[in-house]
């Protein structure tokens, strides 16, 4: 195929997985939406400033319960932070809200399958775990107090308390869970375009030959442990290097699957998505670079373990998945159940959408700003949206 074939193709395969998975993003952040609106958050805070199991349970809870936006991850984080919390159940929070929450998994089983599901299930507790272990044993206090008097300066995001049961039964509740489901969408969509875009030209445009180089897929020499181990530990820094965050790099996770990755090399993808530059900046600026790059290293430690217990257990159990996904047949246009689901829930989508307009209308607030990728950001969204564009006008006129 010639460069412009390719470049339409591309396009094509980024929006096909767009459509294959709208119907899940829209699922996973109503029923996100209604978590946020009708569990009162505040309650639990109060209960996670130490590091005790029951601390970091209740954190993990709270992550589940939580968008999967990284940088809305990092923001509630600080403010668990300012109210209290210990800087375990900060961490762990900030696992659980990136790797546990619906969304995440609907679109995992829709692109990998249930054996991945169940590894994003388990290694997700097992990642918190050892995160929280090697924080307890390395923890640098006069580091901590430090980034903890910083945040305890700045301003308050959580929510207040309320009567779950009555704003349930209530309009305003429902509008509230629009206003939610609105603001998920705003805060996701930037990391949503660019993983899907980057996603759908890696498919078409990078030879299997640079995967299998790059995770030594060929390397029949070396003990299977070796190319296991430099798998897990190689899998972070390609997930750095795509700055996506952890909704966006589910289809690049097919990529690699289709390319013969190892299990553990893309469980540690996935796992990754914190580690990305611009989110251990944010960091940075809330705590202070050396408790950034101190909690980016706890990070990549316990994720390169984590993705090696679950490949041996899942070794043990007898259901490490093959790559099997082909992205050709993933992102197909065709009438099937993804076309219905597609359609019922772009009405509800529209209904969230107008509830959020009652919302606003109803009530005049200052919303919190969070933190987002910058002007950098901003303009590969639109680089990226005009190069979508293209390559769909080139498929067709082709």
């Amino acid at each position: 195929m010639d460069f412009i074939s390719l470049y339409g193709e591309s396009a094509k395969t980024a929006l096909g997985f767009f459509w294959k998975s709208g119907w899940a993003f829209v699922l996973g952040y109503f029923i996100s939406g209604m978590i946020q609106a009708f569990v009162p958050k505040q309650k639990l805070s109060r209960y996670m400033g130490d590091a005790d199991l029951k601390s970091i349970s209740l954190s993990t809870f709270f992550g589940a319960a939580s968008s999967s936006c990284s940088f809305a991850a990092l923001a509630a984080a600080r403010s668990l932070v300012k109210k209290g919390a210990h800087f375990i159940a900060a961490v762990a929070f900030m696992f659980a809200s990136t790797n546990l929450v619906i969304e995440l998994g609907i679109l995992i089983l829709i692109f990998l399958g249930w054996q991945f599901l169940a590894a994003e299930l388990i290694g997700g507790l097992i990642l918190i775990t050892i995160s929280s272990l090697l924080i307890k044993w390395t923890y640098p206090q006069s580091w901590m107090q430090a980034a903890r008097e910083k945040v305890e300066s700045e301003g308050d995001g959580m929510s207040e308390e309320f009567d779950w049961r009555k704003r349930i039964t209530s309009k305003e509740g429902w509008q509230l869970v629009g206003h939610k489901f609105v603001n998920d969408w705003k805060m996701a969509w930037e990391d949503i375009l660019i993983g899907f875009t980057i996603a759908g030209f890696v498919a078409v445009l990078v030879p299997e030959s640079f995967w299998s180089a790059l995770f030594l897929a060929n390397a029949k020499q070396l003990p299977a442990w070796l190319v296991t181990l430099e798998n897990a530990a190689v899998a972070p820094f390609v997930a750095a290097a795509t700055f996506i965050g952890s909704m966006g790099n589910i289809p690049l996770a097919t990529v690699l699957n289709e390319n013969g990755v190892l299990f553990a090399g893309i469980m540690g993808f996935i796992y990754s998505d914190l580690m990305v530059p611009p989110l251990v900046h944010i960091n940075a600026k809330y705590y202070g670079w050396r408790v950034a790059l101190y909690i980016a290293g706890v990070m990549f430690v316990s994720i390169v373990l984590t993705a090696l217990i679950l490949n041996g257990l899942f070794a043990v159990l007898g259901i490490i998945p093959e790559s099997q996904k082909a992205v050709s047949n993933i992102t197909q246009f065709k009438i099937d159940y993804t076309f219905w689901m597609n359609l019922g829930f772009i009405w509800l989508a529209g209904w969230l959408a107008w509830q959020n307009r009652q919302y606003l209308k109803d009530h005049e607030m200052k919303m919190m700003e969070m933190e987002s990728g910058g002007p950098i950001k901003r303009f590969v969204v639109f680089l990226f949206i005009a190069i979508l564009l293209g390559g769909i006008a080139v498929f067709f006129l082709a």
